[in-house]
C-alpha cells in the first residue's frame, strides 16, 4: 500500500491553455491560485496490482456458426462445435462450459468417450485432440496431427479404446485413445473395394460396427459404394455398389438390416442376406407427377433408424423435400410406423441426434428425444408425445433473436428488481411446450457463495429491449420491452423513416438506467429518445412527445473572409423551446421545392393507448429534419431522476429537458456553450459547392455514427474492408492513410479525425461512381441499421486521391490548439451530479458535465426547485458555462470521489408507482436520496474529486478549485474505446479498454497503473461497441454475433472461479447390457470374444508410418495447471471413487466366478448322475 498526500495550499490550477503535465502520477500544472483555506487529500489506496487478473469466466448465447454435434447418453452432456474451433459442453441449466482450440480450425466431427469424461474432436486442419472433462475447464490430453490425409469422419464403438478414422482418400486409420497413436492397421481404399473397379469410390462418409458382431466394420463411401470389413480376416464380407451418393447410413439394433439416405432423396433399406439390391427404396417426399415420372427431390443429408419396444421404429431423416416447392423453410421428418411429420425450422438444418435410452447399439434403442441443431437456433423434440412438442429450453440462446446493436452492465443492483421484472416478464412466456424436464441434464452445479444481483441490457435492431439476470454467472431472460409499439408504423412508400432506414427504423443505439428509481432512458437511430417508467399495474396513457431542432443550417457555413465565428444555429426562434405533441407531416412540407423541414423521422402514437404492466412509455423526444437533412445521431446521454433532467446531446450540441415538466430547457449548439471562453482559434469554411445537384442525396448515418471521431477512424477502414473487399482498389485505400494516423492491427485509429459534418458529402464520381449511386437520389448509401457485429460508416467511398485524404485520414493536431478543418465538435459524454459550477461556489449544486470531441470539460450549473409542489411548477434555470479543463482525445467518462477517496453515487428519486392506488393515508411524494460531496467529510473540510478521461489521457482535478490533482497520459500509439470508474474489493479504479486490445485498471485518485494486459486485438467494431465495464472487476463484449463473453479482471473472482463454474463430470455407474439369453449367446457368434488390442496392438498390427501422423503433447497449459493445483482435493476424491469402482468390480467378478463356479458343479453332478443312470442300459433300451 502507499499512502499519497498532497498539501493544497496556495494551490495550482490548470487554465485552457496551460501545458500538459508529464505521465508521471501527481504532475500539475498551470499558474498559482489562491484556494480559500487550505486543504489536505489524505487518502489512503488499498488496491495493488496483485488484486487484478484478467481471465474469462462464461460465454452465454448460441454457438456462432455450428458444425458437430455430440450427446453423451449416460453422463448427459451435449457438446456443439462451431466454425472458429470453439466447443460448447452443455448441461444442466447453470453446466455451461466454452473450450477453444488453439489453432481457431473449424470443429468437423465430436466424439464422446461415453461415460468416460473425455471428448474427441476432429478439425479442419486434420488435427484430432482428447479432451479431459473431469475439470471444470477443460483441457487438451492429446493431439495428433495427419499429414498425408484429410479427415473425413469418426467412429468410436461404445467402450472401446480404439478410433475408426476414415479420409478423404478412402482409407480408415485407427487410433489408440488412451496413447493417441496411430495402429498399423490399416483399410486401404483399393483393399475394400474389388480389384475390377476402376474408379476411386471416393471419401469415407461413414464408419460403423456392426451390432450382431463388434469385428465387421461398414464403410460407406462417398459415390454409393458400401463395404462390410472383417477386421480379423482382413477381408469384405460383402461390396455394395449403388448408384447414387451416400450421405450416411443408420443400422437396426439387431444388426441384420440397415438404412441409407442417398442424394437424390431416397432411402434405401438393405438386408445382409441379400446384398445385390435393396429390399426397399423409398422417396418420403418425392410424389408421382402427372407424366409417371417422380418429383426431383433435395439430397437426405442423414438418416437415423431407430427401434422401440412398444411401437413401430423411427425414422429421422433431414432434407429430402422436393425442388418444386421454391421458398419452403427446411425441415426434419419423422416417420414413425404410416404417420410421417414433417417439422419445418426457422433455420437451415447443421445437425441433429436421436437421445435413445441405452449406450449399447445391439439393444431396443428407445428414442425419447431429438436434438436438432440449426445454424442460429437449437431445438429439443419430444419424441414421447404423438404431437413432438418441443421442450422449452433453459439456455439463453436467443441473445440474436434480433441483432445486438448495444448492451449495458449493471452488478449489485437492488435485489427486489430481478424478481419484479421476472413476474412481469413471465406473464408474456410462449406456451404449448412439452412438459418434461429438459433431458439434457448432465453435469452439477450450485450456487456459489460470491453472488450478487446482476444484470445485463440488450439493444436490438428491431427496437427491443431485453432484461437478463446475469447472476451467479447464469444467464436467464427477465423481460422484453418493445420500442417500437411507441410509434405508428411507417408505411410503405412513406418518405420519411423509409428513406431514412428502410429496415431498422427502431434500431437501438445506446440505453441509460437508474436501477434504483427503475427510470430508463432509450436513444435509437431515427434521432429519438423514449423515457420509461416503471408499474406493476396496466394504464391508460398518451405519450408526450418533443421535437428538438438540433441542426446546421445551411446560412452558418460562411466563407474565410468573415472574421467571426457563427453558431449552429440561426437564431434562438429557430427551435421551439415548448412542448407540443407530434403533428403528422407530409414528406413534402417544408419548402415549395419539397425538401424536408421541421419533421421528425418517426410518427409517435398520439392516442390513448393501454399499456401492460412493466415499463411504460412517458415521453418521446425526436430530433427534426432541417432544410432536407435527416438528423444527427444522439451521441451521448445521462438522466438524474432526482433532478427529473435529461440531457442528450450530437455532433450539432447539447440540449436540456424537463422531462418533469415535459419543456425543453436548453437546446444549443456546442460553440455557442463556450461563449467568449472559447480555447480554440477556430477558422469557418467556405460554403458548400453546387448545394442544389446535392440536396437530394440524403445520408443516414449508420448505427456507428453516434461514436467520437477516433471509432469512426477504424470503423471506416473496417468498412472498407468488409463491404468493398471485392475491389482491389479498396486495398490501396487502406494504404494510403495520412502518415499522421495510427494504426492499430491494420486500422487507422487516430484519435484525432474530423468529427461527423452535417454536410451532406458529394457524391463520388471516380472509378466505382456508377456503382455507388446506382440506389438513386434520396436513397442512403447503407439502409439497414446493422447489429453490433457488422458496424457501417454512412460516408461514402472514394477512391480518389483527394477523397481518401478527406474522408479517411484527415487528422487533427494532437495539441488541438487551432482547429482549421471543421468547426465542428460533437459532445461525446454527459453526467449530471452534484458538483462545483465555478471556483467561487462554496457548497455543491446540481450540475452538468460535458465533454466534447475536443478534450473540452464544461460544466454547467443548474438551479432546481427542491419543493415538490414548486419542482413541478416553477421552471429549472441553467447558468452560463462555469469552469473550462482540457484533455487530449474525446472525453469519454466522468467520475466523482469524495475526500476520502470514496465514488459518489449521483441522486436519484426512489421508486414510486404512480399508476398504483391512491391511499388516503400516505400520500405518493417524491423521496430523493443525495450524495452530498461535502456530506461524509466534514473533518476534510468541502469539496470533492471529479475523474476524467478521455482518449489520450486520464486527470483528477479537485474541485472547485479545478486544479489538477494528478494526470496519467494512458496511450500513445493508440486510443481508449471505454472507460469506466468501477469499485473492486472494495476501493475504486479506473478501468479502461483501449483500441490495440489491451485492458487497464488505474488506481484513484493517483492513477497508479495496476494492470496492463494485451487481451484481445480488436478486429471488428462488434467488440469496441458493445465492451462495459461494471462494479465487482467484470467486464462483458459480444465475442460474435451471437455469443456473449464475461470476463473478470479481479483475482478474488479469479480465484473464486472453480467454485463458481459447473462441474461436467460426475461419476455414473455405466448401465449394464441386457442379458442376450442363451440361445442367441449360443448362435450369435464370437462378437463378446473380439479382442481389438489383439488386432490392433502393436505386437500384431506393427506400427504406423511416422510421416503419416504426428503425435502432440496436451498443452493443459497454466489454467489446467492451477485446477490440477487447486484440485488436489478433488482429484483424491476421484482417485477414491475410482478404487471403490475398480473394488466394485473386482466384487461382481468374484461373484461372477463363484456363479459359474456353482453352475459348472452342478453341471457336472446332473452330468455324473445322468452316467449312473444310462450305464447298464443296452442300446435298444433307449
Amino acid at each position: 500500500m502507499k499512502k499519497f498526500r498532497k498539501v493544497l495550499d496556495g494551490l495550482t490550477t490548470s487554465s485552457p491553455g496551460g501545458t500538459i503535465g508529464s505521465p508521471s502520477c501527481g504532475s500539475a500544472a498551470g499558474t498559482p491560485t489562491a484556494a480559500p483555506t487550505p486543504k489536505e487529500i489524505d487518502i489512503q489506496e488499498t488496491l495493488v496490482s496483485e488484486n487484478f487478473q484478467l481471465c474469462k469466466t462464461v460465454r452465454h448465447g448460441f454457438p456462432y456458426q455450428p458444425t458437430a454435434l455430440a450427446f453423451d447418453p449416460v453422463q448427459k452432456l451435449l457438446a456443439i462445435g462451431s466454425r472458429s474451433g470453439g466447443v460448447r459442453i452443455l448441461g444442466r441449466p447453470g453446466v455451461d462450459c466454452y473450450c477453444q482450440h488453439e489453432s481457431g480450425a473449424a470443429v468437423l466431427q465430436l466424439q464422446f468417450l461415453i461415460n468416460e469424461g473425455a471428448l474427441v474432436t476432429a478439425c479442419a486442419d486434420d488435427t484430432l485432440h482428447l479432451w479431459n472433462l473431469r475439470q471444470r475447464r477443460p483441457a487438451v490430453l492429446h493431439s495428433l496431427k495427419f499429414n498425408r490425409e484429410r479427415i473425413t469422419f469418426c467412429h468410436l464403438p461404445f467402450q472401446s479404446k480404439w478410433l475408426y478414422v476414415g479420409t478423404e482418400r478412402g482409407n480408415t486409420h485407427i487410433v489408440n485413445i488412451e496413447s493417441f497413436i496411430l495402429s498399423g492397421y490399416v483399410i486401404m481404399w483399393n483393399k475394400a473395394i474389388e480389384l475390377s473397379t476402376k474408379t476411386h469410390p471416393g471419401p469415407v462418409v461413414h464408419l460403423s460396427d456392426s451390432p450382431k458382431d463388434e469385428g465387421k466394420l461398414l464403410i460407406g463411401f462417398e459415390s454409393g459404394t458400401i463395404v462390410q470389413w472383417d477386421l480379423r480376416g482382413k477381408k469384405a464380407d460383402f461390396r455394395i455398389y449403388y448408384d447414387e451418393a451416400i450421405h450416411s447410413v443408420g443400422w437396426h439394433h439387431e444388426g441384420k438390416q440397415f438404412m441409407c439416405s442417398h442424394s437424390d432423396g431416397s432411402l434405401t433399406m438393405w438386408n445382409l442376406r441379400n446384398t445385390t439390391k435393396p429390399f426397399q427404396v423409398t422417396f418420403p417426399h418425392g410424389k408421382i407427377q402427372k407424366d409417371g415420372r417422380k418429383e426431383s427431390c433435395k439430397p437426405i443429408l442423414k438418416v437415423e433408424y431407430k427401434t422401440s419396444r412398444n411401437s413401430e421404429p423411427f425414422i429421422i431423416f433431414s432434407g429430402g423435400l422436393s425442388y418444386d416447392k421454391a421458398g419452403r423453410r427446411p425441415a426434419l421428418t419423422i416417420m414413425h410406423g404410416k404417420a410421417i411429420t414433417v417439422l419445418e425450422m426457422d433455420y437451415p438444418i447443421v445437425e441433429f441426434m436421436a437421445l435413445c435410452e441405452t449406450p449399447y447399439n445391439n439393444e431396443v434403442q428407445e428414442p425419447y428425444a431429438v436434438v436438432v441443431l440449426l445454424e442460429k437456433d437449437l431445438i429439443v423434440v419430444d419424441l414421447t408425445q404423438s404431437n413432438f412438442p418441443v421442450f422449452e429450453n433453459p439456455y439463453p440462446m436467443d441473445v440474436h433473436e434480433s441483432p445486438v446493436t448495444c448492451t449495458a452492465y449493471f452488478a449489485e443492483c437492488p435485489p427486489d428488481i430481478i424478481p419484479i421484472l421476472y413476474s412481469i416478464g413471465a406473464k408474456h412466456k410462449k406456451t404449448g411446450y412439452s412438459q418434461k424436464e429438459w433431458p439434457i441434464s448432465g453435469g452439477t452445479w450450485t450456487l456459489g457463495s460470491h453472488t450478487y444481483p446482476e444484470i445485463i441490457i440488450t439493444g436490438h435492431a428491431d427496437g427491443s429491449i431485453k432484461f437478463w439476470d446475469a447472476s451467479a454467472i447464469t444467464l436467464q431472460m427477465l423481460y422484453k420491452l418493445k420500442t417500437s409499439k411507441v410509434f405508428e408504423k411507417p408505411k410503405p412508400g412513406e418518405g420519411r423513416a423509409a428513406e431514412l432506414v428502410e429496415e431498422d427504423p427502431f434500431a437501438i443505439q445506446m440505453v441509460s438506467w437508474c436501477p434504483q428509481s427503475r427510470i430508463f432512458c432509450v436513444v435509437g437511430i431515427s434521432a429519438h429518445i423514449i423515457l420509461y417508467r416503471f408499474s406493476k399495474y396496466d394504464a391508460n396513457t398518451q405519450i408526450v412527445s418533443l421535437e428538438v431542432r438540433l441542426q446546421c443550417e445551411s446560412e452558418d457555413v460562411i466563407s474565410p473572409s468573415d472574421n467571426e465565428n457563427n453558431p449552429c444555429f440561426s437564431e434562438p426562434g429557430s427551435h421551439s423551446p415548448q412542448p407540443h405533441h407530434q403533428q403528422p407531416a407530409s414528406p413534402g412540407s417544408g419548402t415549395p421545392e419539397g425538401i424536408k423541414d421541421s419533421i421528425p423521422c418517426l410518427k409517435v402514437k398520439d392516442r390513448m393507448v393501454r399499456v401492460p404492466p412493466g415499463y411504460q412509455a412517458e415521453l418521446v423526444i425526436q430530433l427534426l429534419w432541417v432544410d432536407g437533412e435527416p438528423p444527427q445521431q444522439i451521441t451521448s446521454l445521462d438522466i438524474n431522476s432526482a433532478y427529473g433532467l435529461l440531457a442528450f446531446g450530437n455532433c450539432n450540441g447539447l440540449a436540456v429537458v424537463d422531462y418533469l415538466q415535459k419543456t425543453i430547457l436548453l437546446c444549443m449548439s456546442t460553440l455557442d456553450l463556450y461563449g467568449a471562453a472559447d480555447p480554440y482559434q477556430r477558422l469557418t469554411r467556405s460554403p458548400r459547392r453546387n448545394r442544389q445537384s446535392t440536396s437530394g442525396k440524403f445520408c443516414m448515418r449508420g448505427l456507428s455514427n453516434f461514436y467520437s471521431d477516433s471509432k469512426k477512424r477504424i470503423r471506416t477502414s473496417y468498412q472498407s474492408l468488409t463491404e468493398l473487399s471485392d475491389n482491389q482498389q479498396s486495398i490501396d485505400m487502406e494504404r494510403s492513410k495520412s502518415p499522421t494516423s495510427d494504426h492499430v492491427n491494420g486500422h487507422c485509429t487516430s484519435p484525432t479525425s474530423q468529427p461527423c459534418s452535417a454536410g451532406k458529402p458529394r457524391v463520388p464520381m471516380g472509378p466505382e461512381g456508377p456503382r455507388l449511386t446506382r440506389r438513386g437520389p434520396g436513397r442512403p448509401p447503407f439502409r439497414k441499421a446493422q447489429s453490433a457485429a457488422c458496424m457501417e460508416i454512412s460516408l461514402p467511398v472514394s477512391h480518389t486521391e483527394e477523397s481518401r485524404e478527406n474522408s479517411f485520414s484527415r487528422s487533427r493536431s494532437s495539441s488541438v490548439s487551432s482547429i482549421d478543418r471543421d468547426t465542428k465538435e460533437a459532445i461525446t459524454t454527459l453526467q449530471l451530479g452534484e458538483s462545483y459550477g465555478r471556483k467561487s461556489d462554496a457548497v455543491p449544486t446540481p450540475c452538468l458535465w460535458v465533454g466534447t470531441s475536443l478534450g473540452v470539460v464544461l460544466l454547467i450549473p443548474m438551479s432546481i426547485p427542491t419543493d415538490q409542489e414548486e419542482r413541478m411548477e416553477e421552471p429549472v434555470t441553467i447558468g452560463p458555462s462555469g469552469a473550462i479543463l482540457m484533455l487530449k482525445g474525446s472525453v469519454l467518462r466522468f467520475g466523482f470521489l469524495d475526500c476520502m477517496g470514496a465514488l459518489i453515487q449521483s441522486p436519484y428519486e426512489v421508486w414510486r408507482d404512480l399508476n398504483a392506488p391512491e391511499d388516503p393515508d400516505r400520500p405518493r411524494k417524491r423521496k430523493l436520496v443525495h450524495f452530498s460531496p461535502s456530506s461524509s467529510q466534514d473533518t476534510c473540510g468541502e469539496g470533492h474529486l471529479a475523474v476524467v478521461c478521455s482518449e489520450r489521457q486520464a486527470k483528477v482535478f479537485l474541485m472547485p478549485s479545478q486544479s489538477c490533482l494528478f494526470v496519467h497520459n494512458i496511450t500513445e500509439s493508440s486510443f481508449v474505446l471505454r472507460a469506466d470508474v468501477v469499485s473492486v474489493c472494495n476501493s475504486v479504479c479506473l478501468a479502461c479498454f483501449c483500441a490495440n486490445g489491451h485492458v487497464m485498471t488505474l488506481s484513484l485518485p493517483s492513477l497508479r497503473p495496476l494492470m496492463d494486459i494485451n487481451y484481445l486485438p480488436l478486429t471488428d467494431m462488434r467488440i469496441a461497441r458493445t465492451f462495459c465495464f461494471t462494479n465487482g472487476g467484470q467486464a462483458l463484449y459480444l465475442s460474435s454475433p451471437t455469443e456473449i463473453q464475461r470476463i473478470t479482471y479481479s483475482q478474488e473472482m479469479c480465484d473464486n472461479l472453480q467454485e463458481m463454474l459447473g462441474e461436467l463430470f460426475t461419476p455414473i455407474e455405466t448401465p449394464e447390457a441386457q442379458n442376450r439369453g442363451f440361445l442367441k449367446g449360443f448362435f450369435g457368434g464370437n462378437a463378446n470374444t473380439f479382442d481389438r488390442e489383439e488386432l490392433f496392438g502393436e505386437a500384431a498390427a506393427g506400427k504406423a508410418s511416422r510421416s503419416l501422423a504426428q503425435h502432440i503433447p496436451g498443452q493443459a497449459g497454466l489454467e489446467g495447471m492451477k485446477v490440477a493445483a487447486s484440485g488436489a482435493v478433488g482429484e483424491l476424491v476421484r482417485a477414491r471413487i475410482a478404487l471403490d469402482e475398480r473394488g466394485q468390480r473386482l466384487g461382481e467378478l468374484e461373484e461372477r466366478t463363484a456363479l459359474m463356479m456353482t453352475s459348472a458343479e452342478t453341471f457336472s453332478k446332473h452330468a455324473h448322475e445322468l452316467m449312473l443312470k444310462c450305464k447298464d442300459k443296452k442300446w435298444y433300451q433307449f
